[in-house]
């Protein structure tokens, strides 16, 4: 049976989901480190980095990558230990609407 609130609907691609969104998360991170190890950063010289396509593009795909993460994580963790099948509706449903309301906002930033 299929999980009306899983990612995927199945708990291997939902491990691929989280493993994916990782690597490119780890990824992200090492970039942005490498950036500023190698930089003096000034206002103009971080607006120019983050804002050439390649890095916008990459920080959609991160900040993609994160609600999935996200949600596979914490739709784990309330499934194994919150029995409650209405609190559990409930933590799921504010995460759902957390992690939305974070993507538009960071799509806003960037775009």
């Amino acid at each position: 049976m299929k999980s009306a609130t899983g990612l995927t609907g199945s708990g291997s691609r939902d491990w691929v989901v989280q493993r994916i969104s990782a690597v490119v998360l780890g990824v992200y991170a090492l970039v942005m480190l490498g950036w500023f190890l190698t930089h003096q950063p000034t206002f103009e010289l971080w607006r120019g980095f983050m804002l050439s396509l390649p890095m916008r593009l990459f920080t959609l795909l991160a900040m993609l990558s994160l609600v999935g993460h996200a949600w596979v994580g914490m739709w784990t963790v309330w499934t194994d230990y919150i029995k409650s099948g209405g609190l559990r509706f409930v933590l799921q449903s504010a995460m759902i609407i957390a992690v939305i309301v974070y993507l538009f906002w960071g799509v806003m930033i960037f775009f």
